[in-house]
């Protein structure tokens, strides 16, 4: 994609607001990505869903092979009938994640989602902004921040964070640093792009975020979007509930949230990708 169209692009991605679902990865006995579970499941959110996120954390992506990352990214496009889709780069090196950025775009996605910079063998970390500056500097998409510590073991440093949200060709950020004072910091400090929650239990904590990105949106995207809507403590109770029954705060949410879609009809099977 030529730098005209992405600097176009990330201008129409900027104005992303709502629900982005973080899709899980369904896949057949084979731990092949099964084609019509996907397509069943794209299906069962439109309409209450503003933006499709394939292989993410929440579709295994740390742990997807290239040949069912490539699947899954591919299915979504297909079929997103219209909803931007956000593919997911959760991968610790910066080489490893221009290849799946250049892949995506030639597979139809719109931006590609990025996590912090993980250690380098010698435990040396790049800073935020750095890595950011170059991923975008070798991207043919604009990129959407996964603010992430879990699995990163990145510090929460909200200053970086902000100057990352101010380069060009950012268009929104997830931020998962599970603290809701972080996140209001961060609105607080006028981020120059939307801000979207990435945990349940905060998604009304933190008034003013423009969306949510969680597992909950694959099971009940509407109750995820009225709560965004309207915030509150009713809402957010009945969030918490949906949560503690879908077992979504467990290390194996996604497990829970594939046994759940299965139980409804949705994919074929509960199997990890791997």
């Amino acid at each position: 994609m030529p730098r005209s169209d992405t600097a176009a692009a990330a201008r129409r991605l900027k104005g992303l607001r709502g629900t982005l679902v973080p899709l899980v990865t369904p896949v057949d006995e084979r731990r092949r990505v099964c084609p019509a579970s996907v397509g069943k499941l794209v299906r069962s959110l439109r309409g209450d869903v503003t933006g499709l996120v394939p292989a993410l954390s929440t579709g295994e992506g740390w742990t997807l092979s290239a040949g069912q990352w490539t699947d899954m990214v591919r299915l979504t496009v297909e079929h997103a009938d219209g909803l931007p889709v956000l593919a997911g780069a959760a991968l610790g090196d910066v080489g490893g994640i221009l290849a799946r950025a250049r892949l995506a775009a030639d597979l139809g996605a719109d931006a590609v989602v990025v996590p912090p910079p993980f250690p380098g063998a010698d435990g040396e970390r790049r800073g935020l902004v750095d890595h950011f500056a170059e991923i975008l500097d070798g991207s043919p998409l604009p990129v959407f921040v996964y603010h992430e510590h879990v699995e990163s073991k990145a510090p929460l440093d909200i200053d970086a964070l902000r100057k990352v949200c101010d380069l060009p060709g950012i268009v929104g950020v997830k931020d998962s640093s599970g603290s809701a004072e972080f996140t209001r910091q961060l609105l607080d400090n006028a981020a120059g792009v939307p801000v979207f929650q990435g945990w349940e239990h905060l998604l009304t904590r933190a008034p003013g975020v423009q969306g949510f990105v969680g597992p909950l949106a694959n099971l009940e995207p509407a109750v995820c979007a009225t709560a965004l809507a309207r915030g509150g403590e009713e809402a957010q109770a009945r969030v918490d509930a949906l949560s503690e029954r879908l077992r979504l705060l467990t290390d194996d949410w996604y497990l829970h949230v594939k046994a759940e879609l299965v139980r409804r009809g949705v994919i074929g099977t509960a199997l990890p990708v791997s």
